[in-house]
């Protein structure tokens, strides 16, 4: 017959700290790390010019863009470096366009960029704010920033 192990009334039993299994929990957690710290992405430097000020040495002479102001007003006129050269009800503004042509080719035999900023007020019409892109399309110009309103109230 099996003689079966019985605890004695009053009696404790004290199982104790099994490690054992503490260390298999720990390998298996060390193995886990060390898999997947091969799976890790190596971050590399990545050789890119971001747009700011360029590095100025002190012998090359520093290019400086050609800017060029548009104004779109409310009433629909346009002025390119405030010199109103169409009348506002001009929507191929062939003046605006041929001025911005001649000023593209110029700095382009200089090597320069030609920066335009469009400053419209506020009420002014869309249609005449694409009157004008639609100019400087024609006369290939890609530098376009936009402002609205005006500068003298904050």
């Amino acid at each position: 017959m099996k003689k079966k192990h019985r605890a004695i009334e009053g009696e404790e039993s004290q199982a104790g700290f099994q490690i054992a299994p503490m260390i298999d929990v720990v390998f298996v957690i060390m193995l886990f790390f060390m898999v997947m710290a091969g799976a890790v992405k190596v971050e590399r430097e990545l050789k890119s010019a971001l747009p700011g000020i360029a590095p100025v040495s002190p012998d090359a002479p520093q290019e400086m863009p050609d800017e060029i102001i548009v104004a779109v007003e409310e009433s629909g006129a346009v002025t390119l470096n405030e010199e109103e050269l169409d009348p506002p009800e001009s929507k191929p503004m062939p003046n605006f366009t041929s001025s911005l042509t001649r000023l593209k080719q110029e700095a382009d035999n200089r090597g320069a960029k030609v920066l335009v900023t469009i400053q419209a007020e506020e009420q002014a019409k869309y249609e005449r704010v694409i009157d004008v892109l639609n100019a400087l399309a024609k006369a290939k110009v890609a530098n376009v920033t936009f402002t609205v309103g005006s500068d003298d109230g904050f």
